[in-house]
């Protein structure tokens, strides 16, 4: 990547990111965040420039900066990669850790954060905008949708189907052959031994579902 990047997000994702492309000899720009208290701060060697909607700092993506959303917050940064798709036509870059190991064989869309030591293993597809957390591990065949976040340490067995906007927590564990409906959300340390509804929200060894 020869241009430099501009984070969106000055939070713990922020600072996660900045390292990764740093590591990569990529340089970045600065970060922009809606916090208002931190602009024109110095965060890690780097400036949070102003908001995430500068009209500024946003006519340099797509000509002298990419970007990458950094934000937690599945809601918000649908919204920020919605801007830079209409506003600017442009889709995020990745953030890769150099500790990672993605198989030649797996398949990866845009603007997507792969931690240190994440494992994927092949034929694996990964769809765009999604945070796979250190020491993460995808198993061969495994589908995973759009705006999905894996916790640390997380064990997704081969075979498993993870749909759009999931959310599992740090050291779950799915088991082989399992599917994760869209905008499901499994607790930390669980272990999902069958399917989990569209909606839903599972803890547990075995994952069982909570009731609202």
């Amino acid at each position: 990547m020869q241009n430099p990047v501009i984070i969106f997000g000055a939070q713990a994702i922020g600072r996660q990111v900045k390292e990764i492309f740093e590591s990569n000899d990529v340089v970045v720009y600065g970060f922009l965040d809606d916090n208002k208290t931190m602009h024109q701060t110095e965060l890690d060697e780097a400036i949070v420039l102003g908001a995430t909607d500068d009209d500024g700092f946003l006519k340099l993506i797509g000509k002298k900066c990419e970007a990458f959303v950094a934000v937690d917050d599945m809601r918000l940064r649908k919204g920020i990669v919605k801007m830079l798709n209409d506003v600017r036509h442009v889709q995020p870059v990745n953030a890769i850790h150099r500790q990672a190991l993605i198989s030649s064989r797996a398949s990866l869309g845009h603007g997507c954060l792969v931690d240190a030591r994440v494992t994927v293993q092949p034929g694996v597809s990964i769809g765009n905008h999604c945070l796979i957390h250190a020491g993460a591990t995808i198993g061969a065949e495994s589908k995973v949708g759009q705006f999905v976040q894996v916790g640390m340490g997380c064990q997704i067995n081969p075979g498993v189907v993870v749909e759009d906007e999931v959310f599992i927590g740090s050291g779950v564990t799915v088991v082989s052959g399992v599917t994760l409906g869209k905008g499901a959300r499994v607790g930390a340390g669980s272990v999902v031994v069958s399917s989990v509804k569209a909606g839903d929200t599972v803890f547990g060894n075995p994952a069982q579902p909570i009731k609202s």
